[in-house]
């Protein structure tokens, strides 16, 4: 390995957002989590949740179609979205699903404090997210639109959920300091490596 790529992923390994991930409740598109995963691994955060517990069985997610974004994001697997929050209740995560439904208690995406320990939930392209994920979700928010569609693609909205956490990480210098304890960050380099 050459001395320039080893700076590149240490360079790309500090800037890991540690306390940033995104679940993904039952899409069938593998394309979709594809796409998600090349997203998501772009600013930085890297590990997704996949729920499925419906008709959809978990996705078979193509190196070439993922650009390579699943050998650097890892890929946390769930058959249920109680299994799946209690996971991620315990490590401490503020929970937001996003849905269409038109709701006084549903926050702006640009009201979210995205700084925090936050889990984004995106859920099945036609149905979105379940009746579950919603009610045990922390909050529930909506990406703001001003046209005349109404919805987004799954990989659009979450990238623009992750761009806009991102923005918020950048200005909070977030990305200049790493949550990753150095033995974390070792770690990561030599599994990284091994790859």
């Amino acid at each position: 390995m050459t001395e320039k790529r080893l700076n590149k992923f240490k360079e790309v390994i500090a800037k890991r957002q540690k306390h940033l991930t995104i679940v993904l409740e039952n899409l069938h598109d593998a394309h979709n989590v594809s796409a998600i995963l090349r997203t998501s691994e772009s600013v930085g955060i890297d590990k997704v949740y996949l729920i499925y517990n419906a008709e959809e069985k978990f996705p078979r997610i193509s190196k070439v179609s993922s650009a390579s974004a699943k050998k650097w994001v890892e890929i946390v697997r769930h058959t249920s979205v109680k299994e799946c929050f209690d996971d991620l209740k315990k490590q401490k995560y503020k929970i937001y699903s996003t849905h269409m439904e038109e709701d006084k208690k549903n926050a702006s995406l640009y009201d979210l404090d995205l700084t925090k320990k936050v889990a984004l939930v995106f859920g099945n392209e036609h149905r979105g997210v379940s009746e579950e994920a919603k009610q045990l979700s922390d909050s529930n928010f909506l990406i703001p639109m001003a046209g005349l569609v109404q919805s987004l693609n799954v990989s659009v909205s979450v990238a623009a959920c992750v761009y806009e956490a991102m923005r918020q990480r950048l200005d909070a210098g977030m990305y200049n300091k790493s949550a990753y304890t150095k033995k974390e960050l070792k770690d990561k380099l030599t599994q990284y490596l091994n790859r």
